[in-house]
């Protein structure tokens, strides 16, 4: 059965020190959640406060409208999975997956239909008589979830569950824990620091900076219409370009001067006024060297990246702001080679000085 998770302004302190501060966050049952953002955020502490690894300092944390604060993890019908396997390396795999369910003083008729359960949902049955030492990576990621799986527990909590695993077994294990939640329907909580994991797993993205929330939402609303300058430049990979601006023309038609060149904006936006410095965003995919969009000047290619299915070009502009452009495809571009870049002014955004998007530039906005 999945649960609601509810979080009303809490707080995490180290003694004196605050590191997580006043978190307000709904999560629905059966939805997959990602806390994402840069080491020492708070995303891991906030995953223990929840399953009980860690006191709640302030605040109040609810599951199905019963508060948490005081009960032990082993009552909140919670299983984590942790970034070490922590398998137990004298046992079998299914010694591994039945091992917690015996403790708990479960009867063995009881538990082996849960492990058979756990095993064919991962497709490791054929490896449950294999000690660890006997397993991939990915293998060893799977049993650890297997264990978590056999509790039947209402939420799964995940911390940075494939940081230890290759590029490879890393997007193999992302699709299977997508695929085990479809099956499952269990509400899911992941952390991890990797952007790329969350935009590709994620019903809602939870994006945390100094032990703050900046903004949640679905991925590609993040994508698309970020609060703040922050927000643009972890959501996305490549990260966002910036370029300092200032507005011109009018508050009925304004346009942004960027690298000496204006840039007519698509609609008036109305808290920028002529003469007010703002920071231009455009993502490395909304910048192109065909004729196409406006242009934001000559550019010196510095490094050209060819990934077969895209180019990635490394380019400097006139005022030697470096840009980084993502084309599609395969393009005959040389370091060395001086090119147009071009933008599309419907797809880029602006943020003030206090780095607060000042009123989206997308397609649908008012």
């Amino acid at each position: 059965m999945a649960t609601r998770v509810s979080l009303h302004k809490v707080v995490k302190r180290y003694g004196e020190l605050e590191v997580v501060h006043g978190i307000d966050l709904e999560i629905e049952p059966g939805e997959f959640t990602v806390f994402v953002g840069p080491s020492g955020c708070g995303k891991s502490t906030l995953l223990r406060m929840i399953a009980g690894l860690e006191p709640i300092s302030g605040g109040s944390l609810f599951l199905d409208g019963e508060r948490m604060n005081d009960v032990p993890a082993a009552r909140r019908g919670i299983a984590m999975v942790f970034q070490s396997y922590a398998l137990y390396p004298h046992m079998t795999v299914y010694k591994n997956l039945a091992f917690g369910l015996e403790t708990s003083g479960m009867k063995k008729k009881d538990i082996e239909p849960r492990v058979e359960r756990a095993a064919e949902v991962l497709q490791i049955k054929q490896l449950l008589a294999r000690k660890p030492k006997q397993l991939s990576g990915g293998q060893r990621q799977r049993v650890a979830i297997g264990r978590a799986i056999v509790r039947e527990p209402n939420i799964f909590l995940f911390d940075e569950p494939l940081s230890n695993l290759d590029a490879e077994l890393r997007v193999q294990m992302r699709v299977e824990i997508a695929k085990l939640h479809q099956r499952l329907g269990n509400t899911m909580i992941y952390v991890t620091h990797d952007q790329v994991e969350a935009m590709t797993m994620a019903d809602k993205i939870v994006v945390l900076n100094g032990g703050h929330i900046e903004q949640v939402g679905a991925p590609l609303d993040l994508y698309n219409k970020p609060k703040n300058k922050f927000v643009a430049g972890f959501i996305g990979s490549p990260k966002m370009n910036f370029v300092e601006g200032i507005v011109g023309g009018s508050s009925y038609a304004p346009s942004v001067e960027v690298n000496g060149q204006v840039i007519a904006l698509p609609r008036a936006v109305g808290k920028i006024a002529p003469g007010d410095k703002v920071t231009f965003g455009a993502r490395p995919e909304h910048l192109t060297v065909h004729a196409k969009g406006l242009a934001l000047g000559p550019a010196k290619v510095d490094l050209v990246e060819h990934l077969g299915g895209q180019t990635i070009l490394y380019v400097t502009l006139q005022n030697g702001k470096s840009l980084t452009v993502a084309l599609e495809d395969q393009q005959p571009i040389r370091a060395g080679e001086t090119v147009t870049i071009y933008v599309d002014p419907e797809r880029c955004h602006l943020f003030d000085t206090k780095n607060v998007a000042i009123g989206a530039l997308e397609r649908d906005a008012s």
